[in-house]
């Protein structure tokens, strides 16, 4: 079941932790994916908080939104690239994308396979897909504060294997958000250290969000 736009809204731009929650995943993405000049970027799912920095380089960003969730315009004071779509059937031409981010997407579909099958159409050959979803071992699927805390868990085996079976290669694969889930201020502002000490201490500290890129395959 997805979440309501306008809840997510309210969460990663008017709330001080999905504030941080934005930044350390966005920050993430961008470690897989420094730049994407003249490339074709789409989001799926509530992804756009991830997707503003590739605005001035890439060829064209587009962000889809699922019915069952809602749209909202964005960016704020650009010209619009959020699109309302059905979950598994999207106007997009076969293999537009170069790089797509699913986020809040895969793990509240309530038809993962068809989604799969939608997101490897629309990717072009080679074309890559992160997939982030919450982490079954983290704190953050247990709490419903935050979105991560709706839906179906993964764990890295169970999203690799689900990939695999839909002609998807896992290529990568990082965990971040090692913070409680807190709104308290300590926490929110010693969040640079928890991403530091988790990133190094992944097997005793495990992230609320588990990132995973893989590429499309073609026979």
């Amino acid at each position: 079941m997805h979440l309501d736009v306008q809840r997510l809204h309210n969460f990663y731009y008017r709330s001080a932790l999905g504030r941080v929650a934005q930044r350390v995943v966005r920050d993430q993405v961008l470690a897989f994916w420094p730049e994407a000049k003249q490339q074709c970027v789409g989001g799926f799912g509530f992804a756009v908080p991830l997707l503003r920095p590739y605005l001035p380089d890439a060829r064209r960003v587009i962000g889809l939104m699922p019915a069952q969730q809602g749209v909202m315009p964005w960016p704020a004071g650009l010209p619009n690239v959020s699109v309302l779509s059905e979950e598994t059937l999207w106007p997009i031409e076969t293999g537009r994308f170069d790089k797509l981010v699913v986020m809040h997407g895969l793990e509240t579909s309530e038809r993962p396979s068809a989604l799969l099958e939608e997101i490897w159409r629309v990717l072009g050959p080679g074309g890559s897909a992160l997939f982030i979803v919450p982490n079954r071992a983290g704190l953050w699927s247990r709490s419903d504060r935050t979105p991560f805390g709706f839906g179906r868990p993964y764990s890295q085996t169970q999203l690799e294997n689900q990939l695999k079976g839909y002609d998807f290669l896992p290529e990568r694969h990082a965990t971040c958000l090692f913070q409680p889930p807190s709104e308290r201020p300590f926490w929110r502002k010693t969040a640079g250290m928890w991403e530091r000490m988790g990133a190094r201490l992944t097997l005793a500290v495990a992230g609320g969000v588990l990132i995973v890129e893989a590429t499309k395959r073609v026979q």
